[in-house]
């Protein structure tokens, strides 16, 4: 497990490699609702923060992404994230609300939506400009990739990506986000999920997981970034516990994530040593 956190933009704590860079991921959706926050007066905290989520596609969440979707407005065919769920629709993506929030945008430009995931398109251009000012580096310095749901994703140093979560709130916009996702922490992921844990345990805290094992965090001037080694997330909420722990924070929810057997039986536990 990599660990970095960082205050006035300075290194606090460290475990493993601070400078480790992968993409962000999901991590990246706060920093990518943004330029929706700006655009548009009319969304409101349950739309910034569906924006912001990886959701389970529980009826709130899936209630929440229509409705953003109503506002934007678009229809569900517009969103160009792939289907899931039974039966499969693209509402039920786990990165509906995001692919909603750009479609608001879009909306709100007057920009064309077809492509609005494609690198190129003033969607993409304007959330590498975020991550660019969030970092604090240049555009030209993000590698881009395309992620699981089909738009860009940027890829950082951790530290750079617990410096960026320090700015967030800082940004044009970036408040009511912040905002957004401290009120309604439920939308962001789901009750058993680390970033969910955090903002409902530690006031004034944001948190956003990302795939392949990441988690990016973020109150009072200080940013955290956490990367599993092997990529995968399970071990994420027991790293985070152990970490924010060295930063004086209790999350006492995710220090032991049971073992479970297909018959539901405990056989076992992840800890942090």
């Amino acid at each position: 497990m990599h660990a970095v956190a960082v205050e006035d933009g300075a290194v606090i704590a460290e475990a493993g490699d601070p400078l480790l860079t992968c993409f962000m991921r999901s991590s990246s959706k706060p920093l990518q609702a943004i330029p929706l926050a700006r655009a548009r007066a009319d969304v409101d905290s349950r739309d910034l923060a569906i924006a912001s989520a990886s959701h389970l596609a529980d009826p709130a969440q899936l209630e929440a992404v229509q409705a953003l979707l109503d506002k934007a407005p678009a229809g569900e065919d517009e969103l160009e994230c792939g289907p899931a769920g039974a039966p499969p629709r693209k509402l039920n993506h786990n990165c509906s609300g995001k692919h909603a929030g750009m479609l608001g945008l879009c909306r709100a430009h007057g920009w064309p939506s077809e492509g609005y995931r494609l690198e190129g398109h003033f969607v993409q251009r304007a959330m590498h400009a975020v991550h660019a000012d969030a970092a604090g580096i240049a555009a030209d310095e993000i590698a881009t990739g395309v992620d699981g749901c089909g738009v860009v994703t940027f890829a950082l140093p951790l530290e750079r990506m617990a410096f960026a979560f320090t700015r967030i709130e800082a940004l044009d916009g970036g408040a009511r986000v912040a905002a957004a996702m401290r009120e309604h922490p439920e939308l962001i992921r789901g009750p058993d999920a680390p970033d969910t844990r955090i903002m409902k345990r530690l006031a004034g805290w944001i948190a956003k997981g990302g795939a392949e094992g990441l988690l990016c965090a973020a109150a009072d001037g200080i940013g955290v970034a956490l990367k599993s080694e092997d990529g995968n997330g399970r071990a994420l909420g027991p790293a985070a516990h152990a970490f924010f722990r060295r930063l004086g924070l209790e999350v006492p929810e995710l220090e032991v994530l049971p073992l479970q057997n297909s018959r539901g039986e405990r056989v076992g536990e992840i800890v942090a040593e």
